[in-house]
């Protein structure tokens, strides 16, 4: 009985928080359709948060790749005072992406909804 009670509890707490992350990332980044994202992005700074690999695979054309993972150690190459354009492959890096940035000072933060595997734009490989 005590093993139930244990997993509802972590069951409730998870879903409460996986609620609270929602909300939060929802107040700090504005997820973009594509054709709202192709109107921006060319006046901003654009950022693939997928691994190198995917990124050679195909990436949005005048992207640049700074990984999720990479982030951290990249920061200064983010100008603060433009905006910025984020994109993974599903939409859920970018929003981890976005609320680092958020925490570190950025505040204009946009996110491509669907992600890259959305994107019906331009792209180029390797």
């Amino acid at each position: 009985m005590d093993t139930l009670y244990f997993l509802l509890i972590l069951t409730a707490a998870v879903i409460i928080y996986s609620v609270i992350m929602y909300f939060y990332q929802k107040k700090i980044v504005k997820t973009l359709t594509e054709e709202e994202f192709k109107s921006g992005y060319r006046k901003a700074q654009l950022i693939d948060v997928r691994e190198p690999n995917e990124f050679a695979a195909g990436h949005i054309l005048g992207a640049r790749n700074i990984p999720l993972t990479q982030l951290k150690s990249r920061l200064k190459e983010i100008r603060p005072d433009k905006p910025v354009y984020l994109y993974c492959q599903g939409g859920s890096r970018s929003g981890r992406a976005a609320q680092f940035l958020y925490r570190k000072g950025y505040k204009d933060l946009y996110q491509l909804e669907g992600g890259f595997k959305k994107w019906g734009g331009k792209i180029k490989t390797k």
